[in-house]
């Protein structure tokens, strides 16, 4: 990830390698950067600048995708709940705001399910609320087979229509994270979503949190964004009105801005 700052290979207790990338102040507030489905940690690349340098901002890339090594199996929510954990772990960092971009976001809730002392804030963009429901590119995905065709991921990108100016530079990126990931991955991350159990199904999960939807969003609806809000104790949805479901695609300095508030709130009130 270009715009962060250190950049070391690590491998986790999970078993995967992954490369960590860190920007900031090591003594700051912690925010966990976590990367969409077939994505990388250079979607965060509009993001990161826009955060203060008294926050300490950290990034890796999930196991299977774009640097981090791609084991043949382990790709369920628990496993990639479990390298968050990990990163957390092998960073010495005791609590963290993770910030999860759509299924990132759902890793996130995961996590915080599982080790809820962990997780300081959770700010979840264009995440679902439940995965359940099998999205109708699944048939697509599951007949995915490598070589990943350059044609199939640019063609990928009309499942989430943008409504916002993106650059150009930051598409070609992002194709090449789909053409980064390997056919199995795409198959079996997905799968593995689909077949989790939902990290809010049985209980609320602990605040303070903010869910940030695009009110053009085609795959989450209000209902699910107003349904996550009463899943998570003392949250907030705010809703970015001319966006679609790629709200990190499309606002990153929003983003950065929304997130930076309610990390100062959180220490304001801490």
């Amino acid at each position: 990830m270009g715009q962060l700052g250190q950049r070391e290979r690590v491998t986790l207790s999970t078993g995967v390698t992954v490369p960590v990338t860190q920007q900031g102040d090591p003594s700051g507030p912690a925010l966990v950067l976590i990367h969409a489905w077939a994505e990388a940690t250079g979607s965060f690349d509009r993001l990161v600048p826009r955060f203060p340098r008294w926050l300490r901002i950290v990034a890796f890339d999930l196991r299977g995708h774009g640097g981090a090594s791609r084991p043949p199996d382990g790709y369920r929510l628990m496993d990639f709940a479990a390298d968050v954990v990990a990163v957390l772990d092998h960073l010495r960092i005791d609590r963290a705001t993770l910030v999860g971009s759509s299924s990132g976001g759902y890793i996130a809730q995961q996590v915080a399910r599982v080790h809820p002392t962990r997780v300081a804030g959770l700010v979840l963009v264009g995440s679902p609320h439940s995965m359940r429901v099998r999205p109708p590119f699944a048939d697509e995905v599951e007949r995915l087979r490598d070589p990943v065709d350059a044609d199939w991921v640019r063609a990928s990108l009309s499942w989430f229509p943008l409504y916002a100016r993106v650059p150009e530079w930051y598409l070609r990126d992002r194709v090449q994270d789909g053409l980064n990931t390997p056919a199995l991955v795409w198959r079996k991350t997905l799968q593995g979503f689909l077949e989790a159990e939902p990290p809010t199904l049985r209980q609320r999960l602990p605040g303070p949190a903010l869910v940030v939807w695009g009110a053009h969003d085609r795959v989450l609806s209000r209902a699910s964004q107003e349904a996550l809000v009463r899943s998570i104790e003392d949250s907030s949805l705010l809703v970015y009105e001319d966006t679609g479901h790629l709200v990190l695609w499309e606002q990153p300095v929003r983003v950065a801005n929304d997130a930076t508030r309610f990390v100062e709130t959180m220490v304001a009130t801490s």
